[in-house]
């Protein structure tokens, strides 16, 4: 069993797996595992406050969110690790009449939808959040849209493997997939050559870069940079993480708030910017003008992985045996790990194909081109 890509979702998989009854569980890591984009994220998992209308992605989103507290207490029970999940709730804020009506449009369709949330005045957020900018004019509160700390998720996840017999392969690239009569065989890498009966493609924003056999991924996943700065005060001054339409904050336990994210079309560079850094920080004011005094204590980027319709990319691909795929989660990479191995491993232990692998299936994408390939 081989796994490409040893990020959240690569990692997901392999515990789920292994926890499955799998053993012999290879997973593949081009760098150091969970050290790309999982590393670089912010760790919300806010379907809610991030959804702009009712709809299938958004339904799975929270699906995902709501087996957290399970999954980090049996981390903690597994590994020792607290994974940190915060269930302190999510604000969204509005600052002008273009934010004021994307808010009550969000209402309104949760409203309908039976969601849970709360609009608050400007007199409840300064309740809930003190530090906030006086020039709010009011929010809304997620109860149910959480965060969790992405690192120590990632730390836990690898500490797992390691706990398991789960081998990781690190600094080791995979070129091709190997596919003889249809079926994946194995992969090519720069170390040689790797069988494998069943492989799954975890590989986020470098997946367009390996080969199918002699041919290019008949889909193509884009990389994205998101560059995120850190602030830390020396006393705790946010409990929430909060929303505006121009980005957000996270407070972490241990004092840190983290304020993202840009979005740029950037190929393969993770270079940071002073002009992001300078944008970031005027959104974090915007949202409490204590960012206007706090000196910047770390910046950073990750590249998000993104498929030319915005949704992840999990199931078969149809003509290929032996593949499967689980990639271009772009922003909700942390939030969907637990059910995309829920999914894939369902899939390859149970055979059972479920009807999120047909929703974000790839075929969507390469039915032409399988077919030629």
């Amino acid at each position: 069993m081989l796994i490409v890509g040893g990020g959240v979702i690569g990692l997901s998989i392999a515990r789920e797996l292994h926890k499955n009854g799998l053993r012999q569980i290879t997973v593949v890591e081009r760098g150091t595992c969970g050290k790309e984009s999982s590393w670089a994220a912010a760790g919300m998992l806010g379907p809610q406050a991030e959804a702009n209308e009712v709809g299938p992605f958004p339904e799975v989103c929270s699906k995902s969110r709501d087996l957290f507290p399970g999954l980090a207490a049996e981390l903690l029970d597994e590994t020792g690790i607290d994974i940190e999940l915060d269930r302190t709730g999510t604000l969204s804020l509005a600052f002008c009449d273009e934010d004021a009506d994307e808010l009550l449009q969000r209402s309104q369709w949760q409203t309908d939808a039976h969601l849970a949330h709360e609009i608050l005045s400007f007199e409840d957020v300064l309740k809930l959040e003190p530090e906030a900018s006086s020039n709010v004019r009011f929010g809304l509160y997620f109860p149910n849209d959480w965060q969790v700390e992405n690192r120590k998720l990632l730390s836990a996840l690898r500490r797992y493997a390691g706990l398991n017999g789960i081998e990781i392969l690190e600094n080791t690239n995979v070129e091709r997939l190997i596919i003889e009569d249809g079926t994946v065989e194995g992969t090519e890498t720069n170390a040689g050559r790797i069988n494998a009966g069943i492989t799954v493609l975890a590989t986020g924003a470098w997946t367009s870069l390996i080969k199918f056999g002699d041919h290019s991924a008949p889909f193509v996943v884009k990389p994205v940079r998101g560059q995120m700065i850190e602030f830390h005060p020396e006393e705790r001054i946010f409990n929430h993480v909060i929303y505006s339409r121009r980005g957000y904050v996270v407070p972490r336990l241990d004092g840190r708030i983290l304020a993202g994210s840009t979005s740029e079309d950037a190929g393969y560079d993770k270079g940071v910017t002073e002009t992001a850094a300078r944008d970031l920080r005027k959104m974090a004011t915007e949202i409490s003008p204590s960012f206007g005094e706090l000196a910047m204590t770390d910046h950073w980027s990750g590249l998000r992985p993104l498929a030319e319709d915005g949704l992840p990319v999990i199931g078969s691909l149809g003509d290929f045996e032996g593949l499967l795929i689980a990639t271009a989660h772009y922003r909700n990479g942390i939030l969907l790990a637990p059910l995309t191995a829920k999914v894939i491993a369902e899939r390859i232990v149970g055979n059972v194909r479920s009807s999120i692998s047909e929703l974000f299936s790839p075929k969507r994408f390469s039915r032409n081109r399988t077919a030629a390939i």
